[in-house]
């Protein structure tokens, strides 16, 4: 008798879980400052551009390091 109450017991408490953790989860998701649509955009146009820069930078050194490269192979041969 005793435990089938306790896991009568664990079963609600399961349940009772679940739901304080989804309470929990919208009382934070209240607190959020979300972003307006011109800080979105900026911000993603700036994300766009580092990008692009950083793409640009390893795609130059990779240049270089292959141009050294071919000289290396060529004063070897």
């Amino acid at each position: 008798m005793a435990i089938a109450k306790e896991k009568e017991k664990e079963r609600r408490g399961n349940n009772n879980h679940i739901v304080r953790i989804y309470n929990e989860t919208r009382t934070e998701l209240r607190k959020v400052v979300w972003p307006t649509r011109e800080e979105t955009i900026r911000l993603t146009i700036v994300v766009i551009a580092v990008s692009a820069a950083i793409g640009m930078l390893l795609f130059l050194g990779d240049t270089v390091f292959i141009w050294l490269y071919g000289l290396l192979l060529e004063f070897v041969q």
